[in-house]
């Protein structure tokens, strides 16, 4: 790791055991580190490199702007008497802050995000209408847990690990 990762980290556990942060608070963080280091380097040109410097200053301004939106919505939610932030509390949020050319684009990349994981198990349901057959989710979850394993060792393609006869593995339910 680099020095500034390093001078993040101690900055950020320093953070933690002032404000008393439970441990795992790190652990996001460091998510959400590399997370946006990946978002980073994909929306830049091959041919363009971006200084550790240069990122750690994105990341931190991607953090403030998180906390700013998050603190507004939290703000509009309470004046709603609500106590659950729903998509329409940062919307306005956003437009209270002045950030209503984005409110659109927001708007979109949330329907975007329902309707990706409109098939996603909510309440130990399906929710995809299309109902598998449990051998069809047998072999669904075994091709995954093949691809992921391959993933994890570095092999290139997840074919090779598809054709070893798969290990035991917990079934997942619908």
């Amino acid at each position: 790791m680099q020095a500034s990762v390093f001078v993040s980290m101690f900055l950020y556990n320093s953070y933690q055991q002032a404000v008393g942060a439970p441990q795992w608070v790190h652990f996001e963080y460091l998510k959400f580190w590399a997370t946006m280091t990946k978002i980073i380097k994909e929306m830049l040109p091959p041919d363009v490199r971006v200084a550790r410097d240069t990122q750690d200053l994105l990341i931190e301004c991607c953090v403030e702007f998180i906390n700013l939106v998050s603190s507004e919505s939290n703000e509009v939610c309470s004046r709603e008497d609500k106590r659950t932030i729903a998509p329409e509390h940062v919307l306005k949020a956003l437009e209270v802050l002045g950030f209503g050319d984005y409110i659109e684009e927001v708007y979109a990349a949330y329907e975007q995000h329902k309707l990706e994981t409109a098939d996603t198990v909510k309440g130990g349901k399906c929710t995809n209408g299309a109902e598998m057959t449990e051998e069809e989710a047998l072999a669904a979850q075994q091709r995954m847990f093949a691809e992921a394993r391959a993933r994890m060792n570095g092999i290139a393609t997840a074919t090779a690990a598809a054709s070893k006869p798969p290990d035991a593995e917990p079934s997942m339910n619908c």
